[in-house]
């Protein structure tokens, strides 16, 4: 039995279906898993880079431009020219976003709950040090 190898496999299987859960109890919302996402990521982060944001959600660039033109276009986010270097382009979360972003959060709370209620929390503490470990050496902390 190879522990690293099952632990690879259902770190990989719980990532997938937790976002299509997710998916499933967001879907009234009208937003793609790609948009709530990014919604997400912008309520965690506050105004953050475009290039940034497409780094924190491991897309790329294009992708992310589109993405972006349909939040924009829902008036969801706005970008404005970063006072630092006009050429970058932060993102914004709306006034509008906010009870949509409030339901979001409420919704993955509750998933949270559901999926953590019968996890003791040391043995919750220790998963989450030995995933933020690999995760850290992922990104070359």
């Amino acid at each position: 039995m190879d522990t690293a190898a099952d632990f690879a496999i259902n770190l990989g299987r719980v990532s997938r279906r937790w976002r299509a859960r997710l998916d499933e109890r967001l879907k009234h919302t009208g937003l793609t898993q790609a948009r709530w996402l990014a919604l997400l990521n912008l309520s965690r982060t506050g105004p953050v880079s475009q290039r940034a944001l497409a780094e924190n959600m491991g897309i790329e660039g294009p992708t992310l431009v589109r993405l972006l033109d349909h939040l924009e276009q829902q008036g969801l986010i706005a970008r404005h020219e970063c006072d630092a270097d006009r050429r970058v382009k932060e993102v914004h979360l709306t006034a509008a976003a906010e009870p949509l972003l409030d339901e979001i959060t409420r919704i993955t709370a509750a998933l949270r709950r559901e999926l953590f209620a019968d996890v003791p929390p040391d043995d919750l503490a220790v998963a989450a040090r030995v995933v933020k470990a690999i995760a850290d050496k992922l990104e070359g902390n």
